[in-house]
């Protein structure tokens, strides 16, 4: 797979935000139908456009079928569901020149539901590096749906399920009504844990309400001006035990922490860190740059998921950064900063990668580089 980094994604763009897609996900049996099923129901998802592996779980509600064709059905809401029977790129592309042609409804919105098992980093990937796509669509959040039944147990046997958690903006907890109390508890408090900065919301029979899970994205539907304070959530991160000042289980080795406890091996969200790094002064674009791409060269694949809301050098405002693994969306100019502070951020989900590590590396590119002042990313990406 080609990768974007920072030093090559060309120059930060500045321009209007596209159609909203929220990538749903979650691990077999988790309540993902059930969920979507209700959400489509709502009349402020009117206009939404949903899409579906032909190998997903889905069954939409027969009596909300208005119409059919042979790989899609429109509802009588409006809305309509396409299934992939090919490549995702092909089927985004397509739905949307249907909608510009007028042959399907003017969906304003879009959700992709993934097969339980699968992993949803190629998919964000997909929506990320297709220039077409990045055109015309943006990816708003993460939706990850975890049953309050079988879930622990999952997250102990399936590294698949940590990772849907660990990338989410949005979990939602459902089957609460079959499991005791304190089982859910526990369980909603260890997702706090696994990522902090994605909220867990309770599902009342299966429902949940739209608004606490769309809109998560950068760009404020609304203004349309970035929200970075909510998209973000770094504040989210303090009192985890993963804020920027804690140094616990730090590794000395270079690798960034790869050795686990032996009593650790079937405790796959114990291999997850969550890290917000705070710089007080304004980075050099050429350092910070050389740095990342260093980082997703070496450890790619363990870092889960990365956002940042950086202040460089020469640069009036704020600079947004949103990557997965090893790819990463071009860097994005923003208007204004949020609020008086102007210290750089980055949040990072990470596997078997320790917050001492993140930052010594960071440290040494910013030593290394301290003397020369740089160009910044407007000319040099």
């Amino acid at each position: 797979m080609t990768t974007t980094s920072p030093s090559d994604a060309g120059r930060i763009p500045e321009r209007p935000p596209g159609i909203p897609v929220t990538l749903l996900t979650g691990f077999l049996g988790s309540g993902k139908t059930t969920l979507l099923n209700r959400l489509l129901h709502d009349p402020r998802l009117t206009d939404t456009a949903v899409i579906v592996n032909e190998f997903g779980e889905i069954g939409l509600d027969h009596h909300f079928v208005e119409a059919s064709s042979a790989d899609m059905v429109v509802m009588n809401s409006g809305c309509l569901c396409c299934t992939v029977r090919g490549d995702l790129v092909d089927t985004m592309r397509r739905l949307y020149m249907q909608r510009v042609r007028g042959e399907v409804p003017q969906f304003r919105r879009v959700i992709i539901e993934t097969t339980g098992l699968a992993d949803p980093a190629p998919i964000l990937h997909t929506l990320m590096e297709d220039p077409l796509l990045e055109a015309y669509y943006r990816l708003d959040g993460v939706v990850t749906t975890v049953d309050a039944v079988n879930g622990a147990s999952q997250l102990e046997a399936q590294f698949e399920s940590v990772k849907q958690a660990a990338v989410a903006d949005r979990i939602v907890l459902t089957k609460t009504d079959l499991a005791a109390s304190d089982r859910s508890k526990a369980l909603q408090a260890r997702l706090g844990r696994l990522n902090p900065g994605a909220p867990v919301i309770v599902a009342v029979n299966g429902a949940a309400d739209p608004s606490d899970l769309l809109e998560t994205g950068l760009w404020n539907p609304e203004t349309k001006i970035a929200d970075v304070k909510r998209w973000l959530h770094e504040e989210a991160y303090s009192g985890h035990g993963h804020d920027h000042h804690d140094h616990s289980h730090e590794s000395d080795h270079g690798h960034g922490g790869r050795d686990q406890d032996p009593h650790d091996v079937n405790r796959h969200d114990r291999r997850i860190r969550a890290h917000c790094l705070v710089v007080e002064e304004p980075l050099e674009w050429d350092a910070f740059a050389m740095w990342l791409g260093s980082l997703i060269r070496m450890r790619g694949d363990d870092m889960l998921r990365i956002k940042g809301v950086l202040n460089v050098r020469g640069e009036a405002g704020p600079i947004a950064l949103h990557g997965v693994q090893q790819v990463f969306h071009p860097p994005a100019r923003l208007p204004e900063w949020p609020d008086d502070d102007r210290r750089s951020k980055l949040v990072f989900i990470t596997r078997d990668i320790e917050r001492a590590f993140l930052e010594r590396s960071l440290n040494a590119y910013r030593d290394a580089t301290a003397a020369p002042p740089t160009t910044p990313p407007t000319e040099n990406l």
